[in-house]
């Protein structure tokens, strides 16, 4: 009887159907230029240390997928314009082998991080476990400069909207940080 429990165990665990009971929550991410991003989940969010203070943009997209592809002028000319507000993180989930992904990139131009899908398979099960994701690309998800999770989004969004968020969501963090107006000290009338 041991030896079938032992022979069960083995085959589920080879068989990927026991899990861990806490999934990671850190990840480590190589940018296809060599940057590396550190991601920590938090409780409402993800936090990429490397990018703390700024508007990211996380998107799930394809070399082969055409909303993808007309969304990276829109991605390009907001990574040029907002560079100390935003940042975008592109995962390529198409599993485009990586010189082909960097001879991609640097074919259209490509400003912003781009992560191949090979080095980023945990923390692509790790958003599907947490946001209910199913596969659609472009999928986005936009996070606030503290890394608290705004929105998701499955399709194509113009960079006018785009512009609008990061725009919003600074005008927001600059008034939360803002520091109580001083009042002068209340002057004694000295007359009598």
């Amino acid at each position: 009887m041991k030896i079938v429990l032992k022979w069960l165990l083995l085959t589920l665990l080879s068989l990927g159907f026991v899990q861990a009971a806490q999934q990671p929550d850190k990840f480590t991410l190589q940018t296809i230029d060599g940057k590396t991003l550190h991601v920590q989940g938090l409780k409402n969010g993800l936090l990429f240390k490397e990018l703390k203070g700024k508007v990211v943009f996380l998107e799930f997209w394809g070399t082969h997928c055409p909303p993808c592809l007309m969304s990276i002028p829109h991605y390009i000319d907001l990574n040029k314009k907002y560079k100390d507000k935003m940042a975008m993180v592109a995962i390529e989930v198409q599993a485009t082998p990586p010189e082909a992904l960097k001879a991609f990139v640097k074919a259209k131009g490509i400003n912003y991080n781009v992560v191949a899908h090979q080095g980023a398979l945990d923390f692509v099960a790790y958003i599907t476990q947490r946001t209910g994701w199913e596969g659609s690309i472009p999928y986005l998800i936009i996070l606030d400069p503290e890394g608290g999770f705004v929105t998701g989004q499955v399709g194509l969004l113009s960079e006018k909207a785009l512009a609008g968020v990061i725009e919003q969501l600074h005008k927001m963090e600059k008034s939360k940080n803002a520091k109580a107006p001083t009042t002068p000290a209340k002057e004694e009338n000295t007359t009598r």
